[in-house]
């Protein structure tokens, strides 16, 4: 089935070309069909990529999707053009009566700053109190999954010695849970961070499991144990070239940028790098989607 998005978003031309099934709005409402309602909250500076990205992934599954993007009121995106934000996102303010499927929180590049001290937390902290009773499942992406373990549970981040950027192995903890249906027992994921959760806190919490922890003995992936919040400290959306791009860009901002690990053939930013973990990205949102978003939703939101 199609993800429904609007007719003029940048992302449709891509995803039409990989043979993603989209959908207009105007399309989408003729069908006699119930699409689960997904809200995104794009932090991140490339909102045009992360769109594809996302919505690469959520196109994947046999149900019919309709998004909506949101956008920070308290914060001004600079890496964007207002008339993008004004086409095709929406605020807080907007939606704040609406009651959604699911929910997503991307991650963000702020994660060195205290969480009170990013200017839009408080816009932040009230949506995600929100979504405790409007959304039947939210799905966190590393900064994302950070700020729900501070805001929910109580549990803070660390700085890394430097930044941790690259593709690193990942081992299932608990594979007869649903959303690593299907996954291999060792898989690959990206990362890109200067700052960790620490894995003792998180099994030390009654609401939490890990389902999954890094080469490093990092937290991966953690669900609540309501299975309301999925966390994920890393970035399955990405795509081959993010990383690369980011190296690229640090570098010629004059930072000390270090290559991405077992991220190029050879470690030689040169080659071409290849994307090892398409299959448990997909596998992943389809899960949250199947298991936590259209098995729990209810039909017609009271």
């Amino acid at each position: 089935m199609p993800i429904n998005i609007p007719k003029q978003l940048p992302a449709r031309g891509i995803l039409e070309e990989e043979n993603i099934f989209v959908m207009d709005l105007e399309r989408a409402h003729t069908q006699d069909i119930r699409p689960l309602k997904i809200v995104i909250m794009n932090l991140m500076p490339d909102k045009e990529r992360t769109e594809t990205q996302l919505l690469r992934l959520l196109g994947n599954s046999p149900l019919q999707v309709s998004i909506t993007f949101l956008h920070t009121a308290t914060h001004k995106s600079k890496n964007v053009e207002a008339s993008h934000l004004n086409q095709f996102y929406n605020t807080f303010d907007n939606i704040k009566d609406k009651k959604f499927d699911g929910m997503i929180i991307t991650g963000a590049p702020i994660e060195q700053l205290p969480f009170e001290e990013v200017d839009y937390w408080e816009e932040l902290t009230e949506i995600m109190e929100w979504s405790k009773t409007h959304v039947t499942s939210v799905l966190h992406i590393c900064w994302g999954a950070q700020a729900a373990l501070y805001y929910h549970y109580g549990i803070g981040k660390f700085e890394l010695p430097k930044k941790c950027t690259g593709v690193y192995r990942h081992y299932v903890q608990n594979p007869t849970v649903e959303l690593v249906r299907g996954f291999d027992e060792e898989f690959l994921a990206p990362h890109s961070r200067y700052t960790s959760t620490s894995l003792e806190e998180v099994e030390a919490s009654d609401d939490l499991l890990t389902l999954s922890v890094s080469e490093h003995n990092e937290p991966f992936l953690i669900l609540s144990k309501d299975e309301k919040h999925v966390m994920i400290t890393g970035h399955l959306e990405y795509d081959a070239r993010t990383l690369g791009d980011e190296y690229k860009r640090d570098t010629k901002r004059g930072l000390e940028a270090d290559i991405p690990e077992n991220y190029y053939p050879g470690d030689d930013p040169n080659q071409k790098p290849l994307h090892r973990w398409r299959s448990h990205a997909h596998l992943l949102f389809t899960n949250w989607l199947n298991y936590y978003v259209y098995q729990e939703t209810p039909f017609e939101w009271d």
